[in-house]
């Protein structure tokens, strides 16, 4: 039994959650179209370049769930899911899941992605465990804002160390699947790095270490 830990956008995923919510918040017109659009592409150049400010991005992110009741954007999210998440969830993805839970390791998302958005994903691919920042709710109201400190690049260390340390576990015999150059803290740190449709940045590294390079995406 090992911890089996993944990242979620572009790994168990084909495509970005992140990116995904807020082109439906779009399509959906529940934010400003052009504004919201333009400022989600930038910050998503941002992120594949290495230099994402993560607390700004949350902030950007998590704005629109201030601007509702809470049920309405809970109903809004669970179609998004149906619609535009349950597509991109490929059957390499559950095979890989399934094979870690036959061995009986315990799965864990870690991602850089709000819970807001991350949590049910985690639920609808039957992963029981994840990390991800944290909306805060005051009076049953989303404030904007997040706990704790932000599961991006050295934050996902961070984090990981924080529920480690409250599970009584350790990394002994551990795996991170990820496709980021932005994970590469984390990639170092287990005894099982594996790229996944790898960014160029990561897969050089990994080519470089000897790392598996996967693919999780179905054929066409």
């Amino acid at each position: 039994m090992a911890l089996a830990i993944f990242d979620l956008d572009h790994t168990l995923l084909s495509g970005d959650s992140d990116h995904s919510w807020g082109q439906y918040l779009v399509d959906r017109g529940l934010v400003d179209a052009e504004v919201h659009k333009l400022r989600n592409d930038h910050f998503y150049e941002q992120y594949k370049a290495g230099t994402l400010n993560i607390e700004e991005y949350l902030a950007f992110a998590l704005k629109p769930l201030t601007q509702y009741e809470p049920d309405h954007m809970h109903a809004e999210r669970a179609q998004f899911i149906r619609e535009r998440i349950d597509p991109l969830v490929t059957r390499a993805s559950r095979d890989l899941l399934l094979k870690h839970k036959a061995q009986g390791d315990t799965l864990l998302i870690i991602t850089a992605t709000n819970g807001f958005v991350t949590y049910p994903i985690a639920d609808h691919l039957e992963v029981e465990h994840i990390i991800a920042p944290h909306p805060e709710v005051v009076d049953g109201r989303y404030t904007g804002r997040t706990t704790g400190t932000p599961s991006f690049q050295e934050g996902k260390v961070t984090r990981l160390h924080e529920w480690l340390a409250e599970r009584h576990e350790t990394l002994e015999g551990s795996y991170f699947y990820s496709d980021s150059h932005n994970d590469l803290p984390l990639l170092r740190l287990v005894d099982h790095p594996v790229a996944v449709d790898p960014d160029p940045i990561l897969e050089a590294e990994a080519r470089a270490q000897g790392w598996p390079v996967i693919s999780l995406r179905d054929p066409a």
